[in-house]
């Protein structure tokens, strides 16, 4: 697969999945939104092994969601002949030459006790 700039960085392996696909031009890239490959996705995990354009459509109307049936196609086609393992696999590969950004800070000590004396007079 080769990447396609898509005007940011990926943010996920699935993200990067499908900004790897090679769309022959870029104005349908811009077109193509998550919702596509979420779409695509939920075929998957419904039982149907290679979604067509037409499920995606009927998932993405399904929602009110408007479907550009090239945009449909076109990611139909790129994916034709592999499996979302295989391909979010591929991508998961790819983020590991972004390095990882590492955990957050540690966590502050704990509280100061309350000021106050602890009772008894003089």
């Amino acid at each position: 697969l080769k990447p396609v700039v898509c005007g940011r960085a990926p943010t996920s392996s699935l993200h990067l999945c499908f900004a790897q696909l090679r769309l022959g031009e870029e104005r349908l890239f811009a077109a193509m939104s998550m919702k596509y490959g979420a779409a695509y996705l939920m075929a998957v995990l419904a039982g149907t092994e290679s979604p067509s354009a037409s499920d995606i459509q009927k998932i993405l109307e399904s929602v009110g969601a408007e479907c550009d049936s090239a945009v449909a196609e076109k990611l139909v086609s790129e994916l034709e002949g592999k499996t979302v393992h295989e391909v979010i696999a591929a991508g998961k590969e790819k983020l590991k030459g972004f390095g990882g950004g590492g955990g957050g800070g540690g966590g502050g000590g704990a509280a100061p006790p309350a000021g106050g004396g602890g009772g008894g007079g003089a």
